[in-house]
């Protein structure tokens, strides 16, 4: 699993096209402030070790958004930090996870349409924190 964090006085997004066909059609539109963006690639070896990888995943969120004194995260799918990918359903099963234990101890939590090319804006602050990149 790969993360790559913004905290993000600004985050702007849209769906723009379905490239999963499994996928449930959405048309979404969002904006918010004062929130952590993470961009999140799953690999193929967090299937076996998806507990792990749940717990890693949510305990980074919390601390980046700690930092920040923010409760709200934006959680959005990016294929793009390694080669490897996991199939569909284990990320999507990641991120579910993710968000539930997130929102348990009240963060508010958007995730991105998963399985869609989303449009995208974000301002990132100039902190050093303000980019973060784990992988767990």
């Amino acid at each position: 699993m790969k993360l790559l964090m913004f905290y993000a006085p600004e985050f702007w997004f849209k769906t723009h096209k379905k490239v999963l066909p499994d996928v449930e059609d959405t048309d979404m539109e969002e904006s918010i402030s004062n929130t952590v963006v993470i961009f999140f690639h799953a690999e193929p070896p967090d299937e076996e070790r998806l507990n792990r990888v749940i717990t890693k995943f949510t305990k980074n969120a919390k601390w980046l958004a700690g930092k920040f004194k923010t409760k709200s995260l934006v959680l959005h799918s990016f294929n793009h930090l390694a080669s490897g990918k996991a199939p569909p359903d284990v990320a999507t099963r990641i991120v579910e996870e993710v968000k539930k234990r997130l929102e348990r101890v009240n963060y508010r939590v958007t995730v991105t349409p998963f399985g869609y090319l989303n449009e995208w804006k974000i301002h990132v602050a100039g902190e050093s924190l303000a980019k973060v990149f784990k992988e767990i």
